[in-house]
């Protein structure tokens, strides 16, 4: 109920009021029956809009630091994400992959659809970053069509770290639905994993026109937090004592 609430009374106006956004593709989207939304993830926002404009209602799964910050703040986040339907997914540890995939698979297995990242995290610079391969597990062992989607602007209206967003344009574009049946009963095969999730990839590649880094997000980002923390540490060495 809160699902629904927030999306055609409290939050979806709001946001289709204050960003526009222009949709394409949306026909793409089955308007019925199992299905995967597979996009890059540039902002926050991205967890609000899509669900807005989608017609039909679509489960994400969130990465659980969302569901267990501190204080009153933490707990108004949990319970928002909670009451939204979203999936709180551990990604720390060896099983954290297998423990998504498996809320993936139910979600799934309801004949619903499921929204994902393959990136794995946002974007830091709007750059699009290698897939992981979970999204290809998912669709090989579920039997379903994964539609590529490009968000587009909200790396500019709401950047990591900002708070309040900016008003800028967004568009939000889906593409035709890739078939991966050819594929059935090799989820197990490595090659065919990487292959399906590279496919994947390009195509929200050639919606979302960013720049391509055959590298995973996160390892970027742990090197450039690295470099920043280096160079800190160099300009304090320089410093000259008093």
């Amino acid at each position: 109920m809160f699902y629904y609430l927030l999306k055609y009374v409290l939050l979806g106006p709001l946001l289709r009021l204050v960003f526009r956004p222009r949709i394409e593709g949306l026909e793409h989207v089955p308007s019925s029956g199992a299905a995967i939304v597979a996009g890059n993830h540039l902002s926050f926002s991205d967890h609000f809009l899509m669900p807005a404009i989608l017609r039909r209602r679509i489960t994400f799964l969130a990465k659980a630091e969302y569901f267990t910050g501190p204080g009153i703040k933490g707990r108004l986040t949990a319970a928002f994400f909670r009451s939204a339907g979203q999936i709180p997914v551990d990604r720390s540890g060896k099983d954290a992959g297998q423990a998504a995939i498996r809320e993936g698979l139910g979600v799934l297995r309801k004949a619903e659809l499921l929204g994902i990242y393959p990136e794995g995290t946002r974007s830091h610079d709007g750059r699009l970053y290698k897939g992981k391969v979970g999204v290809a597990v998912m669709a090989l062992k579920a039997g379903v069509p994964v539609i590529p989607c490009a968000m587009i602007g909200t790396f500019e209206a709401q950047p990591p770290g900002k708070v309040i967003p900016r008003i800028h344009p967004v568009v939000i574009r889906f593409g035709a639905p890739l078939d991966f049946s050819r594929y059935a009963g090799m989820e197990n095969e490595k090659a065919i994993l990487r292959a399906v999730t590279d496919e994947i990839m390009y195509a929200i590649l050639t919606l979302s026109e960013q720049e391509y880094v055959d590298q995973y997000a996160a390892v970027v980002k742990a090197e450039a937090t690295a470099a920043k923390a280096d160079q800190r540490e160099r300009r304090f060495r320089r410093m000259p004592l008093s």
